[in-house]
C-alpha cells in the first residue's frame, strides 16, 4: 500500500393561462406570477393552479448568509468566517474544511503539505468507487479525506494530519491510512509532536480489508512515536465515529474535543436497538465521554490553537528531559 499513489425567464401555457417564474435578485428560487387573464367567457372561469407542494411557502435563506442549527439565528458568512465558523450566539461549531482548519492553527507560509499526489486506486474493483472519487475531487479540490504535512504552531514546529468531512464522510481509505503513517513517521525522524484532527464516519467500505488495514497500521507508527518519548495529541471534531475513532483518534497522550462534538463506534439508533436499552442523555457526545473519563479536555475552536502551544510546551519539555537524562 506504500505507493497508493450560481434574467432566465420560463414559461408554459396552461388553458391557454400564461404563468411565469421570475428571478429575484438575492433569493434563490422562483416566485410565480400570473399575466391578465383573457377577457373570454371560458378564460375567466379558470382557477389559478394549486401549488405543488401543501402549506405556506417555505423560507428560503438568502446567499451569503447562514442560520444556525441550535439557536436559529442568521448570520453573515463573512463575519461566521472572522469567527472559526462559531455561532457567536450560541457557540455552534460549524464545520470546518482541512485548509480552514490548518490556516486557523499553523501560520501559512510555514506549512509543508506532504504526499499532495497520493491518490485512491480501484484494488477491489467496486463499482461506481472511482467516479465517487473523481466527483468528491471535484467537489472539494482534494484528492483524498485528509492533509497532511509540517508546520509552525506559535514556537513549536508539528507534525500535523487534518481530516475532511466534506470528502466522502471523511472516510478512512488506504490513501489517509497511508498519508497519516507517514507524517507520524516523519515526526518521529525529525522529533517532531503530532497533532491530528479528526472528523470520520469510519472505514471506507470500497476498499474492504485495505481501508480495515489502516487501523492498525495508523497505531502502529503511533507506538513507535511513543517509544520515542515524542507526543501525540488527538483533536477529535464533529463527527468522529466507528474505526477511524477505534484507531488512532482513541489512543492519543491527550486527546482534546470540540464542544458538542460526536463522538463514538456505531451510531445511537444501532447501540440503542442492539442492547433494547434506552441510552443515557447526551450519550456519545464530548461531554458525556469526557464524564466519563475517554476526552481529557473539551476545548471551543477558538481556543484550540493556544491551548495546543500550552499542552506542547508541558509535553516537549518533558520529552526534552527525559532525552536529556539518557546521555
Amino acid at each position: 500500500m506504500r505507493n497508493l499513489d450560481y434574467d432566465m425567464t420560463e414559461s408554459f401555457d396552461k388553458h391557454e393561462a400564461k404563468f411565469t417564474t421570475r428571478h429575484i435578485p438575492g433569493v434563490e428560487g422562483k416566485e410565480p406570477s400570473v399575466t391578465p387573464p383573457s377577457s373570454a367567457p371560458d378564460q375567466l372561469m379558470l382557477k389559478k393552479p394549486r401549488p405543488v407542494s401543501g402549506g405556506g411557502r417555505k423560507r428560503v435563506i438568502p446567499p451569503l448568509w447562514s442560520k444556525c442549527p441550535k439557536c436559529g439565528e442568521m448570520l453573515y458568512d463573512k463575519e461566521l468566517e472572522s469567527k472559526l465558523n462559531v455561532c457567536p450566539s450560541c457557540g455552534h461549531h460549524f464545520p470546518l474544511t482541512a485548509w480552514e482548519r490548518i490556516h486557523s492553527l499553523v501560520a501559512p507560509e510555514t506549512f509543508e503539505q506532504m504526499d499532495e499526489s497520493m491518490s485512491s486506486v480501484d484494488v477491489l474493483k467496486f463499482p461506481g468507487y472511482m467516479e465517487k472519487i473523481a466527483a468528491n475531487q471535484k467537489k472539494t479540490g482534494l484528492r483524498d479525506a485528509v492533509i497532511t504535512g509540517l508546520g509552525q504552531l506559535d514556537h513549536h514546529r508539528i507534525a500535523l494530519g487534518v481530516m475532511d468531512f466534506s470528502f466522502n464522510g471523511g472516510s478512512m481509505g488506504s490513501v489517509v491510512g497511508e498519508r497519516l503513517t507517514r507524517i507520524i513517521e516523519m515526526g518521529t525522524k525529525l522529533g517532531l509532536p503530532v497533532i491530528i484532527c479528526s472528523t470520520s464516519g469510519g472505514a471506507r467500505m470500497y476498499e474492504g480489508m485495505f481501508s480495515l488495514m489502516q487501523m492498525a497500521k495508523t497505531c502502529g507508527a503511533l507506538a513507535y512515536h511513543g517509544k520515542k518519548g515524542l507526543p501525540f495529541i488527538s483533536v477529535l471534531t464533529d463527527p468522529t465515529m466507528a474505526g477511524v475513532m477505534a484507531s488512532f483518534a482513541s489512543v492519543g497522550d491527550l486527546i482534546i474535543a470540540e464542544p458538542a462534538a460526536r463522538i463514538g463506534f456505531a451510531g445511537p439508533r444501532v447501540i440503542k436497538d442492539t442492547t433494547k436499552a434506552e441510552l443515557p442523555e447526551g450519550f456519545q457526545t464530548a461531554e458525556f465521554l469526557r464524564e466519563h473519563g475517554l476526552v481529557d479536555a473539551i476545548v471551543p475552536r477558538v481556543e484550540l490553537k493556544a491551548r495546543l502551544s500550552y499542552f506542547l510546551d508541558s509535553m516537549m519539555h518533558r520529552h526534552v528531559s527525559d532525552t536529556v537524562s539518557k546521555i
